[in-house]
């Protein structure tokens, strides 16, 4: 359905909405669609400078439909090798999320489990209020885990801690959210304010600059200290021939802020 995603544009920051709230915006095949395509056009698109995920109600996502599960209804494709494409195609969404060039945020306001935990994750940065809460969830349902979940936590949070949660589904609460450095907490009057403030500022800096540096922490993430060391000398002097760093430099001179064209 279109209306399991709204989307709106507020200056230069894309919301996306997961808006399933009766479910706890637990994953459709429409949500999914709809992301992706949104994903896709705002990657493309000068006017917005970062994305920020959130949830309609009392969640972020509750992951997959277990109801849908059940009835086994889930299942677009009518053999296992189709099921298994289809469902590597919805995943591309936590890449398309980590790796786009636009800065993601996920604004958690509520629970985050299972693959929807992994959309959090896959996110640049996560925002979250004092009730939000966090689990793997897959164990408590005998599922192995998507959306690349465990590929994000082992990055955060280290192997041994990525396991021990995704073998006992752990409920995380705020505290542990934050003592784990999964999020940033604020109080949840002031959620949205401290999420979209965050979001205006980046999409306010140096585009360019900031693509290049998710590609530098992509190689990080994977490659040889060479290999960043690479990226970097090949950056700095692309990014050093941008108008944005050019009139920053203009402005520390004539000691004044900057203002960024994203050229």
């Amino acid at each position: 359905m279109e209306d399991d995603l709204l989307v709106t544009v507020e200056d230069g920051v894309a919301v996306l909405t997961m808006n399933r709230p009766d479910s706890m915006n637990a994953m459709s095949a429409g949500m999914m669609t709809a992301m992706r395509a949104a994903l896709d056009r705002f990657a493309a698109e000068d006017a917005v400078g970062a994305i920020v995920l959130t949830g309609a109600g009392r969640a972020f996502c509750a992951g997959g439909d277990v109801k849908a599960m059940a009835g086994r209804s889930d299942y677009l494709g009518s053999n296992f090798e189709e099921r298994v494409r289809e469902l590597r195609h919805r995943m591309d969404i936590a890449r398309l999320l980590h790796e786009m060039p636009k800065p993601t945020i996920a604004m958690l306001n509520g629970v985050a489990a299972g693959a929807g935990l992994s959309l959090a994750l896959a996110c640049d940065l996560r925002v979250a209020g004092e009730s939000a809460r966090m689990t793997t969830a897959f164990a408590k349902v005998g599922l192995s885990g998507d959306f690349g979940g465990i590929w994000f936590l082992h990055r955060l949070v280290g192997p041994a801690m990525a396991r021990q949660l995704y073998f006992t589904a752990e409920m995380l609460d705020s505290a542990r959210i934050a003592e784990l450095g999964l999020a940033r907490v604020v109080p949840d009057a002031r959620l949205r304010e401290e999420t979209m403030a965050l979001a205006r500022s980046i999409a306010a800096g140096p585009r360019l600059a900031i693509a290049y540096m998710k590609r530098n922490a992509r190689v990080a993430e994977e490659g040889r200290l060479s290999d960043l060391l690479d990226a970097e000398a090949l950056h700095m002097n692309l990014t050093r021939a941008t108008e944005d760093h050019k009139e920053a430099a203009r402005a520390f001179v004539e000691k004044r802020a900057p203002v960024f064209k994203g050229r």
